[in-house]
């Protein structure tokens, strides 16, 4: 048995290292124990070459650094894999060759390290702890501290083969896979450094697919995400939006994508999908966590302390994973250890400032402290994921009637009160009309989701404290912490239910409802309500949208669109009947489901709103029977109008706000649609008139579709694209940075990337002096001259004219009205139109 050692460190990571290197420095009798053959088994694990970053860089490096020419623990700077493993075996008793070594300055002191030592059991209390070795072996000591990380508990795919031998959680060597199919499943960090690693050394031959299950890269860093995307463009790999694993076979994976299921061939596939803590074997130590969520952390204080007394956690399994904060940490506790004294983490001068303008001259501690408690989404976060939180978010106090934001602003950001509460100016023509929102709520979150402008004006309503959460951070902490997700949908749905029904109902009125409410994805082409049915709930379209359908068998009449923000299954309800028709999900979507019961009684309750509803049923079912009526006995004319709706949904009307179509019966060809187009931006048309799909008549050209959930801006870096008043998307090309995310993300191609075209001169010296250029298209001259890559490109689309008199210019410019612009209220509307004057 061995001695009793002041602080056995378990786990060799960052984390483990700083501290037992620490420990080394100030000679504390200590011993450092891995389970595997090798230190650092999460850096080991890197990719061969891979460039470990310092980040954050305004973060001071408490674990290295020198002091009257003596190095302070352990060291770290960016660089290689290889070289910060080499640097790291110097400092450590190992007697083995295999142990990679830099050769560079020999640190002043050695870590009791034992390799091979893989920890069973803790038992006993602080002062005494008996640490069981899988060889059999028991290692005494008076404290712990658990740097083991997360990554021996990867999680595993949700779907049918997910035990498949073509699955692995990591890679080694890019080098050793050649002209393979691989699927890396993830876009955290890890996921996009070995896509990268595989996909862009053209020597190997690789066809690389990632699936990203959303539109964006929150949990990556800018840097990697802007990677991906370039490689993406250049054709160097494929990026699948909006696309989850589905089944792995032999040789293949089943994906669920927007439109449906595909195949996609692969000999490998890498799951970079985050990881779990060992949960069962830190309970059984007597330690609690946060929750009982899966992924839920443990709890722990200001100075790391697990509620075993005596048992510190530390790095990636306190939930604080960058390499820079891990080391600190390990500093921290053995000084605490040490000296008996917290240390103010390294992070206290950065979060000052956060907090510099809170009134009351209060303490980081008291601040981070109160966000935490009182703000619902803060719940499940532990303090030290509330620094992280907080060093990416503006903390802001607000005097009572102080305007937090205007209706129509721009903004996809997201807030939260900590103190005091809002008013919410619901009527623009009377401001006294207000709707409170209380401490500890959230507001902001529709145009976190969808990116429109502010939809009212929030005024504080007294003292009030917020803190404002970009875009990036909001879409990181509902990624990672499963309360503040839930509490996140849980407000969306109360608030969409109260906007939807309105008939002046309150949020206790609709309780019963939200509470039992359930979100569900939908994939595309899905059925939610089958013709003939039986069952009784209520829906809203939270994402995408619904199809319309009624008839047997193949045969199916289209009846109509139900676009994101509107409900259905009203009549099955209301009637008690039988469903009278089918509804699909036209594109990939997401629904809220309500229990039928509890929207009747809220009908009874609320006689308001039952009318409403009544109303709106009756209005679909007139507009049901006209479509049915005008079926000739042959079926011709519906069969035609059903499908030229389904060809406009393939092209993105059931997502579109406001789209470009064109009568090819009226349309002559002389493409002023186009020069209009150039000539209201720069010389740079954002249209392709030619190109696009056309079903019978009608021409959807390639032209911006204005998404309800615009793909374009869900990873854009500098935050430059944005939706104005009247939900057009627009890009701001002084912001623009060209990093093509947009492009990329965008599944309709319509967004370009263009140089800067030189400055239009007025019409008067134009045709008088002959500056040019002059209407229409920059000049062929300009565009050969910057048609290298080298050259610097911004992102154009479609702005709808925006500011300009008259509205659209395409529109405008065309001589035969063959050019309509329509909005998903109108388009079936038009398209019905038009199948008249065609019959």
């Amino acid at each position: 048995m061995s001695d009793l050692f002041k602080v056995a460190i378990i786990g060799s990571g960052p984390a483990g290292m700083s501290a037992a290197g620490q420990a080394a420095k100030r000679e504390m009798s200590h011993i450092l124990l891995e389970k595997t053959d090798h230190l650092s088994d999460t850096i080991f694990k890197y990719q061969k070459g891979k460039h470990v970053m310092a980040t954050p860089s305004d973060l001071a490096l408490r674990a290295g650094g020198y002091e009257e020419g003596v190095h302070q623990g352990m060291e770290f700077e960016e660089g290689t894999r290889e070289r910060i493993l080499g640097i790291w075996n110097k400092h450590c008793r190992i007697e083995d060759e295999r142990m990679p070594t830099y050769e560079g300055e020999v640190q002043d002191f050695d870590i009791n390290t034992r390799l091979n030592a893989e920890v069973v059991s803790v038992e006993g209390e602080k002062g005494n702890f008996s640490i069981k070795l899988k060889d059999g072996d028991t290692i005494r000591a008076e404290t712990i501290v658990l740097a083991i990380g997360t990554q021996g508990n990867p999680n595993l795919l949700r779907c049918p083969g997910a035990d498949h031998p073509m699955i692995t959680p990591q890679l080694d060597d890019p080098e050793d896979h050649i002209d393979k199919h691989v699927i890396v499943v993830g876009t955290g960090d890890a996921g996009i450094e070995n896509a990268l690693g595989l996909a862009t050394d053209p020597a190997l031959g690789n066809t690389v697919t990632v699936l990203n299950r959303g539109t964006d890269f929150a949990k990556a860093k800018i840097k990697n995400a802007t990677d991906l995307t370039s490689a993406d463009e250049e054709g160097f790999l494929n990026i699948s939006y909006r696309t989850s694993p589905a089944e792995v076979r032999d040789g293949e994976m089943v994906v669920e994508t927007e439109t449906g299921q595909e195949i996609i061939p692969c000999d490998m596939i890498i799951t970079r999908i985050g990881s779990q803590p060992p949960r069962k074997f830190i309970e059984a130590m007597g330690i609690e966590f946060t929750s009982e969520d899966r992924s839920a952390f443990p709890k722990l204080s200001p100075e790391f302390e697990t509620t075993k007394a005596g048992v510190f956690v530390i790095g990636a399994l306190a939930g604080y994973p960058l390499i820079k904060h891990c080391m600190n940490q390990g500093y921290d506790v053995i000084e605490f250890l040490a000296t008996g004294e917290a240390v103010k983490p390294a992070d206290e001068p950065l979060l000052e400032k956060v907090f510099e303008n809170l009134p009351g001259g209060k303490s980081v501690d008291y601040w981070l402290e109160l966000y935490r408690t009182n703000v619902d989404i803060f719940a499940g976060l532990s303090t030290l994921q509330m620094r992280e939180l907080m060093l990416d978010s503006i903390c802001t106090a607000f005097a009572p009637g102080e305007v937090i934001f205007r209706r129509d602003a721009p903004g996809s950001s997201l807030f939260a009160i900590a103190q005091g509460s809002v008013a919410v100016e619901v009527n623009p023509n009377d401001p006294s009309i207000t709707v409170p929102i209380g401490q500890g709520s959230i507001f902001g979150e529709v145009g976190l989701v969808s990116g429109r402008r502010r939809g009212a004006t929030i005024r504080a309503a007294e003292d009030t404290v917020v803190v404002e959460l970009s875009r990036k951070a909001a879409l990181k902490l509902i990624g990672s912490s499963p309360e503040a997700d839930e509490a996140v949908k849980r407000i969306s749905i109360e608030r969409q239910i109260l906007q939807l029904f309105g008939s002046g109902l309150t949020p206790e009125d609709i309780k019963p409802l939200t509470d039992s409410a359930v979100v569900e994805e939908i994939s595309a082409g899905k059925v939610v309500i089958q013709e003939g049915a039986d069952d009784k709930d209520l829906f809203i379209v939270r994402l995408g949208s619904m199809r319309v359908e009624k008839g047997e068998g193949e045969r199916q009449t289209f009846l109509g669109l139900i676009p994101a923000g509107n409900f259905f299954g009203e009549m099955g309800i209301i009637d008690g009947l039988p469903r009278m028709s089918t509804v699909r999900a036209a594109v990939k979507s997401e629904v809220i489901r309500l229990p039928g019961e509890g929207f009747l009684d809220l009908l009874a309750q609320k006689p308001q709103l039952r009318e409403r509803a009544l109303q709106i049923m009756d209005d679909r079912r007139r507009s049901n029977e006209e479509i049915e009526s005008r079926q000739d006995k042959d079926g011709g004319k519906v069969d035609n109008f059903s499908g030229l709706a389904s060809f406009l949904f393939d092209e993105g009307m059931g997502e579109a706000t406001d789209a470009l179509l064109i009568d090819e019966r009226l349309c002559i060809g002389c493409d002023n649609c186009e020069k209009a187009c150039a000539d209201s931006h720069d010389g740079l048309s954002r249209l392709d008139r030619e190109t696009g799909k056309t079903f019978a008549y009608l021409h959807v050209p390639i032209s911006c579709r204005h998404c309800e959930h615009p793909h374009c801006m869900t990873d854009c870096p500098p935050n430059a694209i944005q939706r104005g008043a009247d939900g057009e998307v627009n890009i701001n090309r002084e912001t623009c940075i060209g990093c093509g995310n947009c492009k990329s993300n965008c599944p309709y191609g319509v967004i370009n990337m263009e140089p800067v075209p030189p400055e239009k001169p007025s019409l008067l010296s134009w045709m008088m002096f002959g500056s040019g250029p002059g209407p229409g298209e920059a000049p062929y001259s300009w565009r050969k001259e910057n048609s290298d890559p080298g050259v610097a490109k911004k992102a154009v689309k479609c702005d709808m004219c925006a500011g300009i008199e008259g509205g659209p210019s395409c529109v405008r410019a065309c001589p035969t009205g063959a050019a309509i612009r329509v909005s998903p209220d109108k388009f079936l509307t038009f398209a019905k139109m038009t199948e008249d004057v065609e019959g």
